[in-house]
């Protein structure tokens, strides 16, 4: 018999995304864009995800008591958090977003 793992939906984050959908908040998505802006800049691998765990640490600080915020918001919030530990990173990850 499996364990069962009891959700509660009403804690769980929401992202209003850009067409008006929601979405759970996931913490990897931040992690693997910062990872994925930092390489394009030829950084080491562990400098990338030494920058992509501590920008996404910050940002799930930021939002703890937010149960919904537009994905703008949280762009916004990994840009500014991300500069800190890198500028040209930060304007990769803020210059390069998915159009579709």
């Amino acid at each position: 018999m499996e364990p069962s793992i009891s959700v509660d939906f009403k804690k769980m984050k929401h992202i209003v995304k850009r067409k008006g959908h929601t979405e759970s908040f996931d913490a990897r998505k931040i992690y693997a864009s910062v990872f994925a802006s930092c390489l394009v800049l030829r950084m080491k691998d562990e400098e990338a995800e030494l920058i992509a765990h501590m920008v996404s640490d910050e940002v799930e600080k930021a939002l703890k008591d937010v149960k919904q915020i537009e994905a703008h918001k949280i762009h916004k919030l990994v840009t500014q958090s991300l500069k800190k530990y890198n500028a040209d990173a930060s304007y990769i990850y803020d210059t390069h977003r998915d159009i579709s």
